[in-house]
């Protein structure tokens, strides 16, 4: 099976870039991209830059992102315990063209879960791994509507899966241990299209 985890981004920078971690002696840093969607919202989407990047990304500047979806447990206790990010590879100055594609491929780590709307939609939540170098996996969470929600959840434990579609961002609100409820965001893939495993250009 061909592995494929593939972003292309263009949006609003919403704010300077902040400094995030050190690994391995490189310095990385977060800006929140703020990219618009047809019905006239926007996601607002963390894209993690290297440092010899980071200068490109100031406040206010429309950027074009080239990377990978990357996801990465959090160890802090707080929010969810997967967190996704845009690992960005490459930076362009935008050319006024919202985008925000992805291309995944990899095997379903979870047994899909398939339900309907209050009004009757057909929705599916998929767990996708998609192998790394060096014997890691990104695990990314998937949702499909419709007829492809229906097909998707005809999968199993270990079956392929490729696909193309957007990186989305969603905010609910969690239920505390003291009560009181905060609003947190979650990113996920938003499933298009499916592709033939053995060949994803397809």
């Amino acid at each position: 099976m061909t592995t494929r985890n593939e972003v292309l981004l263009e949006g609003l920078a919403l704010g300077e870039p902040e400094w995030s971690h050190e690994n391995h002696g490189a310095q990385f840093y977060r800006v929140y991209l703020q990219v618009p969607r047809l019905s006239g919202q926007a996601d607002v989407l963390p894209v993690l830059l290297p440092g010899a990047l980071a200068a490109q990304a100031a406040e206010g500047r429309l950027l074009r992102v080239r990377g990978q979806l990357r996801s990465f447990n959090n160890r802090s206790g707080v929010g969810s315990r997967l967190v996704l990010t845009v690992y960005a590879q490459a930076l362009q100055p935008g050319l006024d063209e919202p985008q925000n594609q992805i291309t995944l491929s990899g095997a379903l780590c979870k047994p899909p879960i398939f339900r309907r709307t209050p009004l009757g939609r057909s929705i599916c939540d998929l767990m996708l791994a998609v192998p790394r170098r060096y014997g890691r996996a990104d695990y990314l969470p998937v949702i499909a509507w419709g007829q492809l929600a229906v097909k998707a959840s005809r999968l199993g434990v270990g079956d392929p899966l490729a696909l193309e579609g957007r990186v989305q961002s969603r905010t609910y609100h969690k239920v505390l241990e003291s009560g009181e409820t905060e609003e947190r965001t979650a990113y996920e893939v938003s499933m298009m299209r499916m592709l033939d495993p053995e060949d994803p250009e397809t």
